[in-house]
């Protein structure tokens, strides 16, 4: 009989034991996330919107060494754009202005929402067995029916009919017995009820109010852009970089012209200047040695 009753109250034991294990195994692996995305969100406070273009690479550095974030990075960093700056030039071939390609939007932009790397899934439910977690409630109400039948079945033994004293013991046992079996369900159906208010509670507490903290800066640190406006952004460099080549072009002659020439002017006239000089002073030596040779010539011919 001690055996039967010991036997009676070991399903809620199991049932406590079952609730006990699941909550700590849910605080354990939410813990775990939440110091996790704390430990991200700290790295994205290190910068800030404005001067993310030229510490990109700083920025790079420490999201690739985060391994718990490293392989979404990855990712989403190949959905940046990057604002780049052409200069125009007029005819005259002076520079005028520096004109972004994107010019509503000056900082790196992505043609994707983050937050499709960055959600739930991905920083969270994939970090654990989280269907084990959503699972637990159901298993805790099953143990209800599952152990309120056994002990059905165990009282159903106890009952001894051999005698009138046996029977009136026997039935006081089996009453016993009865009140245990519905005793389980009712453990199992509150434990139940318990684990999945203080899941909900750990989860927003521990994880998602983390979650947004991070989802709120990587936000604030790219602006997301529309594919149609990508497209835009994309015709809009094509032409700057065409009025810019095209500017390029016509410039051409004119400086071809003046660096031509600045080159005669810089060394072949002084050359050129320097051999007619010589060209004159052989010219007068050569009219002076025929004045001086043909004087006597003509002096006896006249």
């Amino acid at each position: 009989m001690e055996k039967a009753n010991i036997l009676s109250y070991l399903p809620i034991i199991i049932v406590s034991i079952i609730f006990l294990i699941s909550i700590l195994y849910c605080y354990i692996c939410y813990s775990k996330t939440g110091q996790n995305l704390k430990k991200l969100f700290n790295i994205l406070s290190g910068f800030k919107k404005d001067e993310l273009n030229f510490r990109f690479k700083e920025f790079d550095s420490a999201l690739a060494g985060n391994d718990y974030v490293k392989s979404i990075w990855e990712e989403f960093k190949s959905t940046l754009v990057f604002s780049e700056s052409v200069a125009l030039v007029d005819d005259n071939n002076q520079e005028y202005s520096y004109q972004n390609v994107s010019s509503s939007v000056q900082d790196i932009q992505t043609a994707v929402d983050p937050l499709y790397f960055f959600n739930e899934e991905t920083l969270i439910k994939s970090r654990f067995n989280y269907k084990l977690i959503q699972t637990m409630p159901t298993i805790l109400t099953g143990c209800g029916p599952l152990f309120t039948f056994l002990n059905i079945a165990l009282a159903f033994r106890i009952i001894d009919f051999s005698t009138p004293e046996n029977t009136l013991s026997s039935i006081s046992e089996f009453m016993v017995s009865m009140q245990i079996a519905a005793l389980v369900s009712v453990v199992a159906v509150g434990a139940s009820l318990i684990y999945l208010f203080l899941e909900r509670v750990l989860y927003n507490k521990i994880c998602k109010s983390k979650l947004i903290n991070v989802q709120n800066r990587i936000n604030s640190l790219f602006t997301s852009t529309s594919s149609e406006k990508f497209l835009f952004e994309m015709l809009r460099e094509s032409k700057i970089q065409n009025n810019s080549t095209q500017n390029i072009i016509n410039s051409i002659p004119i400086q071809f012209k003046s660096a031509f020439n600045e080159s005669v002017g810089a060394n072949l006239v002084p050359y050129l200047e320097n051999l007619i000089f010589g060209l004159n002073q052989l010219n007068n030596e050569l009219k002076n040695n025929t004045k001086t040779n043909n004087t006597d010539v003509v002096d006896e011919l006249f």
